[in-house]
């Protein structure tokens, strides 16, 4: 069923965090109802508004990254291809901070 996807262990990880995510954010929501409220984004957002834009940054970023990856290796005389877990940890990190300031 799912053969046409590569199932690689950074792929894995990736989705499963997302899903950890979305389960998390629904409790939190349930427990807690959020409110609007304005940080370095150019509009109020609520949890759910910056877990989505969050998400999408980083998608951007990992697609980015394997976009880059050959080029990274040829720049910088690289044996191979540099790890994809440089960008799921960058993206994460962007994710919170979003998560946290935007």
């Amino acid at each position: 069923m799912l053969e046409w996807m590569v199932w690689t262990t950074p792929v894995a990880v990736f989705f499963s965090c997302i899903a950890l995510m979305l389960v998390g954010m629904t409790m939190w929501e349930v427990k807690s109802p959020t409110t609007l409220r304005r940080g370095w984004l150019p509009m109020e957002t609520t949890r759910g508004d910056r877990l989505f834009i969050g998400l999408l940054i980083a998608a951007y970023i990992n697609l980015a990254f394997i976009g880059i990856a050959g080029k990274l290796q040829e720049w910088l005389e690289l044996e191979a291809e540099p790890s994809i877990w440089i960008s799921f940890v960058l993206s994460m990190l962007v994710l919170a901070l979003v998560m946290r300031k935007g």
